[in-house]
Formats: C-alpha cells, sequence, structure tokens
C-alpha cells in the first residue's frame, strides 16, 4: 500500500473518532450545566471543562472573548477556526476519504459523505439546547455507522489494519483527556472526592463513554471514581479503555509488520505501553497521581502516534 493511502485511512478514522469525542464532551457540558450553578463553582466550569478536554484553549482566545456555553459550542461544534470541531472533523474526514475513494466500500463513503451533506444544514442555526441535543446524537450515531461499516464491509488487510489503527490511537487520547479534565478540572476545589456532585459527574462521565451500564456489569456496585478509572484504564473488556486501545493497536501493528515483513519504533512503543498497562493496579496510579499518570500516557500515545507516522505514512 502506498503511504499516502495509508495516512488517509488513518487519518480518515482518527477524525472520524475525533467528532464522535467532541460530541461526547459537548453533551457531558450540557448535562453539568444543568446543576445549580452555585453549586457547581458557576455555569462556565463545564464549559470550560470541555474546552480543556479538547486542548483548545489557545485557539479559542483568538476568537472569543468568555467561556460560556454560547461561545465554547460555537466553537467546538461548528467554528472553521479549530480544527477539531465536528465541522472540521467530518469535513476532513471528508476530504481524507475522497482521497483514497477506491479503498473504501461504499457503505463507508457513503457514512461520511452524507453525514458532510447534512452537517451542512446546521450552518447558521441558532440551536436552542434540545436541538443542540439531538444535533449531538447525531453525530454520534454518524461515527457508529462509519465504525459499523468498517468493521462489517472491510477486507481484513492493511487498509482495514490503518483504519484500526486511527480508531485505537484516537479513542485512547480521548479517554485519558476526559479522565483527566474530570479529575484534574472539573471537580471544584471545595467539594469533597466522593461527594454528590463528584458521585454525578463521574456518572455523567460514564454515561457520556458508554460505559455506564458496564461498569454496573462489572462491579455491581454503586460509582466510585478509582472504580470508573479502573474500567476505563485497566479493563481490556472495556472498548473505550486504554488497555484495550493498546491490545487494538498491538494486535493490527504485529499484523501490519508481518505482512511487511518488518518491525519498527511503533511495535515497539505500543508493546512498551501496553505491558506498562497490564503490570499496574489502580490503586498504583492514584497513589503516585492519577492526572501524573494521565499525563505520561498522553504524552507516550502522542510518541506512538510519531511513531506511525514516521515509521509508515511519510
Amino acid at each position: 500500500m502506498l503511504s499516502r493511502t495509508a495516512d488517509n485511512l488513518y487519518w480518515l478514522s482518527r477524525y472520524t473518532e475525533r467528532a464522535d469525542f467532541v460530541a461526547r464532551l459537548l453533551d457531558a457540558a450540557l448535562r453539568l450545566s444543568a446543576l445549580p450553578a452555585n453549586y457547581a463553582g458557576g455555569e462556565a466550569s463545564e464549559w470550560a471543562s470541555a474546552l480543556a478536554s479538547a486542548a483548545d484553549g489557545e485557539v479559542f482566545r483568538q476568537h472569543y472573548d468568555s467561556v460560556n456555553e454560547h461561545t465554547v459550542r460555537d466553537f467546538l461544534a461548528f467554528s472553521p477556526h479549530n480544527p477539531s470541531s465536528i465541522r472540521s472533523c467530518i469535513q476532513t474526514a471528508r476530504e481524507n476519504a475522497r482521497s483514497v475513494r477506491t479503498a473504501l466500500t461504499v457503505e463507508m463513503w457513503e457514512a461520511i459523505n452524507e453525514a458532510w451533506l447534512h452537517l451542512r444544514s446546521y450552518e447558521g442555526r441558532d440551536l436552542s439546547r434540545e436541538e443542540f441535543a439531538r444535533f449531538l446524537d447525531w453525530v454520534k450515531g454518524v461515527s457508529l455507522a462509519f465504525d459499523g461499516s468498517a468493521y462489517r464491509t472491510m477486507l481484513r488487510n492493511d487498509a482495514y489494519w490503518f483504519t484500526r489503527l486511527g480508531v485505537a490511537i484516537e479513542r485512547a487520547d480521548n479517554t485519558a483527556r476526559i479522565l483527566d479534565v474530570k479529575y484534574h478540572v472539573l471537580l471544584p476545589e471545595t467539594e469533597r472526592v466522593g461527594g454528590s456532585l463528584d458521585y454525578f459527574q463521574w456518572t455523567t462521565i460514564l454515561r457520556e463513554v458508554s460505559a455506564l451500564t458496564a461498569y454496573h456489569w462489572v462491579y455491581r456496585e454503586s460509582v466510585k471514581p478509582w472504580l470508573v478509572a479502573d474500567l476505563l484504564i485497566l479493563n481490556r473488556e472495556m472498548p473505550r479503555s486504554l488497555a484495550n486501545c493498546y491490545e487494538m493497536l498491538v494486535r493490527h501493528l504485529d499484523l501490519i509488520a508481518d505482512a511487511y515483513g518488518r518491525r519498527g519504533p511503533s511495535q515497539r512503543v505500543a508493546s512498551n505501553l501496553l505491558a506498562q498497562l497490564d503490570g499496574q493496579s489502580i490503586e498504583e496510579i492514584f497513589s503516585t497521581g492519577l492526572h501524573e499518570f494521565i499525563q505520561g500516557f498522553i504524552a507516550e500515545n502522542n510518541r506512538l502516534g510519531a511513531a506511525i507516522i514516521e515509521q509508515y505514512l511519510c
């Protein structure tokens, strides 16, 4: 496969996954903003946390004067100035899809092309909260349709493997960021860990990563921060967990290495990080600091992304 084709497939999947993540962030902010403002430290805190999770603060400040529901919704959902807005992600994903149209199945192309065409109907509209919530549900549906069509219709060859790499590395980054912002940013300093606000926020985060039912199946008890972190970091059975994402990365990088007859830095970085995840307990992670662990993970995940680009996509 040409490196250019692999690059387009990889980024097509990353941007589609990122659009889904931003929609989930905004949906969580909508739910959390329903709390009384004086209870959660002010209305802007939930929207500031969504902005922090998306890591777009500097670009945001270039175009908006204040952080509030209106500005963050516009920036993360529709702004052409934000390369990670839902609009920009779907547009970039479609551009990548057009470049490798013959490498996609009909179902994959239709999922992303129809999403872009439908998205244009939202341009210039001032959506109510209810309309915006329905828009976010639609975005999550687009990601499910595209990912499902890839899973059900693609040949299991290098084209499919590169799409899985894009999904897994983006999903790992997204899960880590939303966990970090919840634990390090979202909970007010005056609120105790395990309090009613803390419980509501962790439950919302579980719902937004489609893990609330899975949590109760696995732990069969009330929501506790360390168990949520255990599910989303170390549990290989959880599709959005860091361990599951790295199991997927190692598996598909090995398939690529076997097909191309050569291993390299990306296989070593992915295998080492999976071994680190397997060798830790959630108690050890909390004792050394969840924030510090996640920041280190995000840095290593970025290093793997750079290794994949250098090894296969340049």
